[in-house]
């Protein structure tokens, strides 16, 4: 029979909802918690996740309001995704459903249960089933301000307001946004290599307490300091799910730091043959120029022509220079070299320096990967630098 009652209770709970009815009030044996979960494989769940559960027993329901979900079926999505202009949107889904899927994808996930009033619990309740409505529940992602984890406090302080009292002082340690960013991805990987690549000297700043909060631990670790009127808001957390862990060995050779090293290698022998042989091998000029500029042509994309907060001021685009991408064809040519061109080298050379002094200047952290092909890149246009001066190359 109880089981009947909850299932009947749960039913009229959604229904309520459907017509947009009045949210039903919780019964004071419910609660409300923030869910933390680790990292997963995929690169969108590389950072973990959070969340709030919502568990009342004698009404049968126990659901989680999640703040990270996007719709791949929406239209134009990567061009939205490509322009910064990517919309999130809170989800509901039930507890048994969300912690499955995490069980499955073997992360951990930990719970916090905030010491609320009845009064706060439905306060809280209620904003969230409002802000569930269709035209509510959307919302404009940014990777730094405006997430899944940042939900969390953001809805937290529209509820309580000054009741809720943030911990200035809840960091051992303060990072900078890319410092952040390396804690969750290995620096050698392909991921933080795009990520380091795409993103721009904004996010060398020493984020604030409250930014560090883009990240789900971040939010757990400052819920366990945080104050609601004065008392603790959420001081423990308790681990629900810890899969085993595993040693993932990584493989060296399929490492972004090996394969620039091989390039630098392969530049710099082709190099010297096409110096003993005085010839240009012309595949390798074009390869390396197209490379670079379309790579440059993407960063410039996402600095000037993009809503993204964290890829503007990036100084990749000393090395990976867009123009590269014309001189890609001009040096297919059969006779390509010109005062123009030389001058064009000498430019270049210049700019691969300026990369250096900016990295030890800390203006921008680069990734450890571009070293090789920084001097692989010095190697040829240096070569091709001097065969507009001295080395005459039959073609």
């Amino acid at each position: 029979m109880m089981g009947l009652k909850k299932l009947y209770f749960f039913l009229i709970f959604l229904l309520s909802i459907a017509s947009h009815a009045q949210v039903p009030k919780l019964s004071p044996i419910s609660k409300i918690s923030v869910l933390t979960c680790g990292p997963g494989k995929q690169l969108y769940s590389t950072f973990g996740h959070s969340a709030f559960r919502v568990k009342d027993p004698a009404l049968g329901i126990d659901v989680v309001y999640n703040y990270g979900v996007f719709d791949f079926n929406s239209n134009n999505f990567y061009v939205k995704f490509a322009q910064g202009k990517l919309d999130y949107m809170l989800a509901r889904q039930q507890y048994s459903n969300f912690i499955r899927e995490y069980k499955y994808d073997k992360r951990w996930v930990k719970e916090q249960v905030m010491s609320l009033s009845q009064e706060e619990i439905n306060e809280l309740f209620q904003f969230l089933e409002h802000n569930y409505l269709p035209e509510n529940r959307t919302y404009q992602y940014d990777f730094f301000y405006n997430n899944c984890s940042t939900k969390i406090w953001d809805v937290l302080k529209v509820v309580f307001g000054e009741k809720l009292k943030l911990d200035a002082d809840y960091l051992s340690s303060q990072f900078t946004h890319r410092e952040l960013i390396r804690q969750n991805m290995p620096i050698n990987s392909w991921s933080a290599f795009g990520i380091d690549l795409a993103l721009g000297s904004v996010i060398d700043d020493l984020a604030t307490p409250k930014e560090h909060m883009f990240l789900p631990l971040y939010v757990m670790e400052q819920l366990n300091t945080s104050q609601l009127d004065a008392k603790p808001i959420a001081p423990n957390e308790v681990s629900i799910y810890q899969p085993i862990p595993i040693d993932n060995k990584d493989n060296f050779l399929l490492t972004p730091l090996f394969w620039s090293i091989v390039l630098m290698i392969v530049v710099m022998a082709i190099c010297i043959i096409d110096f003993r042989r005085k010839k240009r091998t012309k595949w390798l000029d074009f390869s390396l120029f197209f490379v670079t500029g379309f790579a440059g042509i993407v960063i410039f994309f996402l600095w000037f022509m993009t809503d993204h907060t964290a890829t503007v001021n990036n100084f990749n685009l000393l090395w990976a220079f867009p123009l590269n991408f014309v001189f890609a064809f001009l040096l297919w040519k059969k006779n390509p070299f010109s005062k123009v061109t030389a001058g064009y080298l000498i430019m270049l050379l210049i700019f691969l320096p300026l990369v250096v002094v900016l990295w030890f200047m800390g203006i921008q952290r680069f990734s450890p990967v571009i070293i090789p092909i920084l001097g692989a890149l010095d190697a040829r246009y240096t070569y091709l630098f001097l065969t507009t001066r001295k080395i005459n190359i039959p073609f």
